[in-house]
């Protein structure tokens, strides 16, 4: 009797621990080192708004840490540090293993690329003595959320005759913002009674940048003239070369902490910088390894993965073909072996609006990083749905070395879903599970994540990569 006693207390301590608040598990120097962590992690997420510019905050750190830049033919051995810099847009970097290449590699992926605003290729016009740019949304947003909020450009202009121009826009408090305007409620009845997803449409996401006309022009467009006469004398630019250009609006907010108690961050674009940063850092730290370590940051994940910077495309198919043939395999014998954590996040529950999740299997703000099984939306579509076995290796990993982690759905059956890069991986045959942070208003300009969560994300990482 004692004994079934005894057994079914054990089964309610562990019941308990795997919802517990992570607070409760750590230490007053544990939570001082996530709270240290994510002091550097809000530094990133001010200076690398889009994926060019998490390109060079990468590569700096990389080569302060070691990394080399790799060519091709390349001779490597236990402990090089080697980084390829894919066209500016994505970025991996690898340290080769003490164990024979043939065992495989363990990857990680965490993406880049945010939801934002996208200059069109002919964006700037004048309506009625307001000069604006026509903008194109990038990835999957409510729309509305992008109206009355400051936003700042980033990006490149390429000049007719090649001249690359970098475009950063905002972000400083002396430099000025734009804005997409939105109706007053006293004249939005008509407005008011549509469909929230239609409320605010495509075409009416039109940045406004000025509204003075050039003083020796009293013609119709002397505003837009005056616009262009400034971006001419900053840049050197004129109207064609908005053609050859990538512009993107992003929200002009810096990371801030959220709360009486400092423990959440608040930025735009968490998803997925709060898996890209620790992951980066995990990287940065590796020496040795047992496994060659190989982690990737990649983009055009929030639209598909597709183009030659996303990873729907064979560059890191490539790579690893390149540094398996350096070291005597061959790309398709070293990924068949390979593991690899899909870095990407999921959704936290919101206790705002509890009915689109099923709680059992919902992510939660301060219960560690989550390891997602599989995405998709209603029958798995989309998914790689990761392996019971692969599934239990990460789970005693992360037991075996103290990382705080939970399980999580985004959402509910039939409710929506979502997608990762995990299938593009899987697909080369390589075990893959994603794993990542839970984030509350994900895909919004303003996204809250947990420093606990942040940190052990990092802890994981390194972990794996070490294994």
């Amino acid at each position: 009797m004692a004994e079934k006693k005894n057994t079914a207390a054990k089964l309610k301590e562990e019941l308990l621990m795997n919802k517990k608040n992570a607070v409760y598990s750590l230490t007053k120097k544990q939570l001082a080192a996530c709270d240290e962590f994510c002091e550097g992690y809000k530094d990133f997420m001010d200076k690398a708004k889009i994926e060019r510019e998490a390109v060079e905050y990468s590569e700096a750190l990389l080569k302060k840490k070691g990394f080399v830049e790799y060519k091709k033919g390349m001779k490597l051995k236990a402990g090089t540090k080697i980084y390829r810099n894919n066209r500016g847009k994505s970025i991996i970097m690898a340290v080769i293993g003490t164990a024979p290449i043939e065992d495989g590699i363990r990857l990680c992926a965490a993406h880049i690329d945010s939801p934002r605003l996208d200059l069109k290729q002919n964006p700037l016009y004048e309506d009625n003595e307001i000069a604006l740019f026509k903008t194109h949304y990038y990835g999957g947003i409510k729309k509305y959320q992008w109206t009355t909020i400051p936003l700042a450009l980033h990006g490149v202009i390429i000049k007719a005759d090649g001249t690359s121009i970098s475009v950063n826009i905002g972000e400083d408090e002396k430099d000025p913002v734009f804005c997409v305007t939105d109706l007053l409620p006293h004249l939005a009845a008509a407005q008011m009674t549509k469909p929230l997803a239609k409320g605010i449409t495509g075409e009416q996401l039109n940045l406004v940048i000025g509204s003075r006309p050039f003083k020796d022009d009293e013609e119709s467009g002397s505003v837009k003239l005056n616009i262009m006469s400034i971006l001419n004398k900053k840049y050197g630019i004129t109207e064609a070369d908005f053609i050859s250009a990538e512009l993107e609006a992003v929200p002009a907010f810096k990371a801030r902490d959220i709360g009486f108690d400092r423990s959440m961050i608040g930025a735009y674009g968490h998803d997925d910088k709060v898996c890209a940063y620790p992951a980066l850092m995990a990287a940065a730290e590796c020496e040795k390894p047992v496994h060659t370590m190989v982690t990737v940051l990649t983009d055009k994940e929030e639209t598909g993965s597709d183009g030659n910077t996303g990873l729907n495309s064979s560059y890191l198919n490539y790579f690893v073909a390149d540094i398996a043939e350096a070291l005597g395999s061959d790309g398709r014998t070293v990924l068949s072996a390979s593991e690899c954590l899909s870095a990407d996040v999921n959704a936290a529950f919101d206790p705002t609006f509890p009915e689109v999740n099923e709680k059992n299997n919902s992510a939660f703000i301060n219960k560690g990083v989550v390891v997602t099984k599989y995405t998709g939306a209603r029958g798995k579509s989309g998914t790689s749905d990761a392996s019971a076995e692969f599934t239990g290796r990460i789970r005693r990993l992360m037991d075996a070395n103290n990382v705080i982690w939970q399980t999580g759905e985004l959402g509910k059956v039939d409710e929506g879903g979502g997608g990762t890069v995990a299938q593009y991986i899987a697909n080369l045959n390589v075990d893959t599970i994603d794993l990542g942070v839970p984030v509350l208003s994900m895909h919004a300009p303003y996204e809250i994540v947990s420093k606990i969560d942040t940190y052990m994300a990092y802890k994981a990482f390194k972990v794996f990569m070490a294994d």
